[in-house]
């Protein structure tokens, strides 16, 4: 009798594992990156965040720069979760190696160039849409494959 865990190979997990864990330190960079942007612009979302000695000083979401950080971050969680969630489940479809190995290579670091040109050196269209894309099309390609299986 055959489980759906003896469909996943070795490589793949380590390498599912690896990306996952980079993406992971990616998403809580971008934490810092946020609040790197706060403190730099002197911009922050609550009132007790303000030094109290600092008269007429509002809480503000309107600045440019951090609010492109926090874009970037909140395209993060739309993107890199979902790729979490299908990549494990992909695995169970006992993928080729190569294309498997390379579909998560290609998500993790399209995801980081998609920060890069969006909100550490903004670079213009179309870098941002093409590394968007490229995460967002092995993605959804994992997912095809995975309902097509368990069809």
């Amino acid at each position: 009798m055959t489980t759906l865990l003896q469909n996943i190979n070795d490589e793949v997990f380590r390498t599912y594992i690896f990306w996952v864990a980079v993406l992971v330190v990616k998403m809580l960079a971008m934490s810092v990156l946020t609040g790197r942007q706060r403190f730099r612009k002197k911009v922050f979302a609550n009132p007790e965040d303000i030094q109290p000695n600092k008269k007429g000083i509002a809480p503000r979401f309107d600045d440019p720069d951090v609010e492109r950080v926090r874009r970037a971050h909140r395209n993060d969680l739309e993107n890199i979760l979902p790729f979490f969630a299908i990549g494990l489940l992909y695995m169970l479809t006992n993928p080729e190696p190569f294309i498997a190995i390379n579909l998560f290579r290609a998500v993790a670091i399209s995801r980081i160039l998609h920060t890069i040109v969006y909100a550490v050196v903004v670079i213009p269209q179309p870098a941002r849409g093409l590394s968007w894309f490229i995460a967002y099309g092995a993605t959804a390609y994992m997912a095809v494959v995975t309902a097509l299986f368990f069809l």
